[in-house]
């Protein structure tokens, strides 16, 4: 096995502890994802240490704002990318029920490899875009948490994510940087379709100096159904105030 030493100290500070065959598991995901990402782009980000720290510690950052053990919690991770945060989420936590969900279907078909290689349960890739799957009745307002690394600003990330919060659950974006400025824009937004936001939790990852904020907005009410709204538009035309009428 490699040193895990950087590991295990990031997840002492994350107050996890991961048993041989979890970190096992750990491994494997590396092995398949570097060797993946050779004929497909997955990820910058391959040097072993690099991975743990900005990958696999990160994902595991929710756990420092929200409870992941003790109840049946269902989990979406919407733009999984190469999986994160949700793999390494269940790998960690294997009693969540987790669904991936990614608009490249050949990203999906790598999570499923990873997904049957450590024998995960409980865990489903999903081929889909946030506009047409959050139509569906199998997903509309069914999750707990629904997390997201995607990189788009706050105000369409919460258009594409909420809708899939069931009432009483929580819409938790990964960010970095200065987020004041994209917190107050999204406000309104985060209102229209049914969220609140809640609290904002800043911290550096551990062993580097690399600053993450995870934003807790618990959902309130339904999402109108309008939303979230098709052809590009949450990226293309935001909710904005005086938006929030607007039909398809």
């Amino acid at each position: 096995m490699r040193d895990n030493s950087l590991f295990l100290a990031g997840l002492k500070e994350w107050n996890i502890e991961l048993n041989e065959v979890q970190l096992k598991q750990f491994e494997l995901y590396y092995d398949m994802l570097v060797e993946k990402n050779k004929v497909m782009n997955l990820t910058a980000i391959t040097e072993y240490e690099d991975v743990i720290t900005k990958h696999f510690i990160d994902s595991l950052a929710l756990s420092k704002v929200m409870t992941l053990t003790g109840k049946k919690v269902r989990l979406l991770d919407m733009g999984t990318g190469a999986g994160f945060p949700g793999l390494p989420l269940k790998i960690a936590f294997p009693e969540l029920e987790i669904t991936l969900m990614d608009s490249l279907n050949k990203r999906i078909v790598f999570l499923q490899e990873v997904i049957d290689a450590l024998g995960l349960t409980e865990i489903t890739a999903v081929h889909g875009r946030a506009e047409e799957a959050a139509a569906k009745p199998e997903y509309r307002e069914k999750f707990d948490f629904c997390v997201s690394r995607a990189v788009a600003r706050l105000t369409s990330l919460s258009e594409f994510c909420i809708p899939f919060v069931k009432e009483g659950g929580y819409f938790i974006p990964y960010k970095s940087g200065e987020i004041a400025e994209e917190l107050q824009e999204a406000k309104f937004a985060i209102k229209e379709l049914g969220g609140t936001f809640q609290k904002e939790y800043s911290f550096t990852l551990p062993n580097s100096d690399i600053e993450r904020t995870l934003l807790v907005i618990g959902k309130t009410k339904q999402t109108p159904k309008k939303y979230p709204r098709g052809g590009g538009k949450p990226l293309k035309q935001p909710l904005l105030p005086g938006q929030g009428k607007e039909k398809r």
